[in-house]
């Protein structure tokens, strides 16, 4: 395996292909980048190690027990590290692309991966090839472009050279797409999990305990129980492999059933046709009435109304006329017509008097009126402010690549957002235009831009940016202003990201406070892609990641002929849904359709294709990339 990038997401890469799938693997880093994070790269290797001790660790414990030594690992197999000043053929020749499986492009520039994409497919057009692209309908015409290629230099007449035994398949992903799903959910306290892959919605529900006689309803399928001290602020949830009660993912009956005092959580399926925002907040041209005129103008306008009512009725009352001739003369008084009431009574005189003091009161308010109306029309496609009364709401730092994403995802599930962005020039604020949410333009280090934003009476702060410290010190700063404030950091170093947990736990215990990094999510579907699955979504639960994939039942003895039933494996796979998809050949379409209720009796043939849940281990044993690990992680 050959991985190319520029940040942490290849660093990341390599360790899961080595440690979890026990892939060769050479990387490839930029001189300056090699340079500067030459401690990342000693990190990673030493996480490797540090993982493969922990299996080690779980296999000796399992079989210690009196039936046989316990088997020997696997010995790790070896890392190259290339550092280059550019990537050209020269360097493809000497990383070996020509001779790899799989090639992963996973630099920060989209414009590099696609030149070096198409430089590798010349090079090998047999080799399977992992994009990381932002643009996504980009990424989707450069897949079929690449698939293309490959089945004309193989001759092979299906994309992808499925038909020659090999897979040569385009994989185009975003680690922002994949993380953006969890940065949200982790942000609200019983929001769902979700994971989304063109129009299949699965969310992931965090349940309580249940309470003394009660039974747990398992939704579609039970993917993890939660550890103990999960619902704890002061628990194991900040850093991976704190503590011995950690999650157990994929359980079977008996587990749920002991399990007492922990919580679950449970799959769900959800029916999604699209971003639906919540009335009156929507991109719409024309903006609501209620938008047009502040509040203390419609009450003006109101009361101008009330007067005008008024006067016509009085004057209906003192003449005796008819009441839409009363109304008629009012507003004749009202706008100054010429048409004194010489010689008429007293009563009508005065009231005469009053309309024209009344319209002298109305013009300046029916100005204001205009002024204002023009006003909200001109700013209509500008960045909207928080309105006043806000509350509840998610102060989302950072517009980026990954705050943009996220505050896709929020909206798409209706939850009021105040973005703070220091870049007028930044890509997401096209995105807040369009969803017209609130944009403080600032630096959220600067004193007043976190009121301005209203963190006092906010639910949560996700802190997105590209910068440690700007993360950190606006989440020490919003703490300062409010000590229970739900936080949520992007931190890059992960080491440094589990300092500040603790710290943050120890120093405010009665507060959530989360710590997620973006390569860490992101990495298992790029490592799942680059072996040559379907990854759907991960889902993190904790500190660890649940994988959902989608593959042919043909070619893995684990579950080809078995049952539902048998083909699952506790703590490893579990086989979710059937697909029942076809493919119209006249149109070359793929109509999707799943089965979820499947019974457990249901014989798994070899054309089957399922959708699965796994751990990262788990698919990498139905790969056959490792010897079977009885340990179950």
């Amino acid at each position: 395996m050959v991985v190319c990038g520029d940040d942490a997401l290849a660093h990341r890469l390599a360790v899961e292909l080595r440690s979890v799938y026990g892939e060769q693997v050479t990387l490839v880093v930029p001189l300056s980048e090699a340079t500067a994070r030459q401690p990342v790269v000693g990190r990673a290797r030493a996480a490797s190690v540090a993982l493969r001790d922990r299996v080690n660790a779980a296999v000796a414990r399992a079989n210690g027990n009196g039936n046989g030594a316990p088997a020997a690992p696997e010995p790790p197999r070896g890392e190259r590290v290339l550092e280059v000043a550019e990537l050209t053929e020269a360097v493809f020749a000497e990383a070996g692309v020509e001779r790899a499986a799989a090639l992963a492009l996973v630099y920060d520039d989209d414009e590099t991966n696609i030149r070096a994409a198409l430089t590798a497919r010349r090079l090998n057009p047999r080799i399977r090839l992992v994009l990381r692209l932002y643009n996504r309908r980009l990424g989707q015409h450069i897949e079929e472009l690449l698939d293309q290629a490959a089945a004309l230099a193989t001759g092979d007449g299906t994309s992808g050279g499925t038909g020659t035994g090999f897979d040569a398949s385009t994989t185009v992903l975003s680690d922002a797409d994949t993380a953006a799903p969890a940065l949200a959910a982790t942000a609200l306290a019983g929001t769902s999990k979700v994971v989304q892959t063109d129009g299949l919605l699965l969310r992931a529900v965090e349940r309580p305990p249940p309470g003394p006689g009660q039974v747990a309803d398992p939704g579609l399928a039970t993917l993890a129980l939660l550890s103990a001290t999960s619902s704890d602020p002061a628990g194991a949830d900040g850093s991976e492999g704190m503590g011995e009660q950690g999650p157990r993912l994929l359980p079977d009956a008996a587990a749920i059933a002991s399990a007492t005092g922990r919580g679950t959580i449970v799959l769900e399926q959800v029916s999604y046709a699209g971003p639906q925002l919540p009335g009156g907040r929507g991109g719409g041209v024309v903006p609501a009435f209620s938008s047009l005129f502040s509040r203390r103008l419609r009450w003006s306008l109101a009361g101008m109304v009330a007067c005008v009512v008024a006067l016509a009725i009085a004057l209906w009352l003192v003449t005796q006329i008819h009441p839409l001739t009363a109304f008629y003369l009012t507003l004749l008084d009202l706008f100054a017509i010429d048409d004194p009431a010489i010689g008429a009574p007293l009563g009508r005189q005065i009231l005469q008097l009053l309309s024209g003091l009344v319209g002298l009161l109305m013009l300046p308010v029916l100005l204001a009126a205009v002024l204002e109306a023009l006003g909200t029309f001109r700013t209509a496609s500008a960045l909207r402010k928080p309105p006043r009364g806000l509350g509840g709401h998610v102060v989302l730092l950072g517009l980026g690549k990954i705050g943009t994403r996220v505050l896709t995802r929020l909206r798409e599930l209706n939850i009021p957002v105040v973005c703070v962005e220091a870049d007028p020039e930044a890509r997401g604020l096209a995105t807040a235009r369009r969803l017209r949410v609130p944009v403080i333009l600032g630096d959220v280090t600067q004193e007043g831009v976190l009121e301005s934003a209203k963190v006092h009476r906010a639910h949560a702060l996700l802190a997105v940016t590209s910068s440690d410290t700007t993360n950190l010190e606006a989440v020490l700063y919003a703490r300062s202003v409010r000590p229970d404030l739900r936080v949520v950091l992007r931190l890059y170093d992960d080491d440094f990201a589990t300092a500040v947990y603790r710290t943050l736990r120890a120093a405010h215990p009665g507060a959530l406070t989360r710590s997620r990094s973006v390569s860490h999510l992101a990495a298992p579907a790029f490592a799942g892609a680059m072996m040559g699955r379907q990854i759907l979504g991960a889902i993190p639960v904790e500190r660890r990641v649940l994988l959902f994939a989608a593959m042919t039942v043909g070619g893995h003895p684990q579950l080809d002929g078995k049952t539902i039933a048998e083909a699952f494996r506790a703590g490893s796979w579990r086989v979710l849904a059937l697909d029942t998809a076809t493919r119209d050949a006249s149109e070359d379409v793929r109509r999707s359709g799943l089965v979820w209720d499947l019974p457990d009796t249901y014989v798994l043939r070899s054309s089957d294709r399922v959708v699965l849940a796994a751990t990262r281990r788990g698919l990498a044993e139905l790969l056959g990339r490792r010897p079977r690990d009885r340990a179950g992680t």
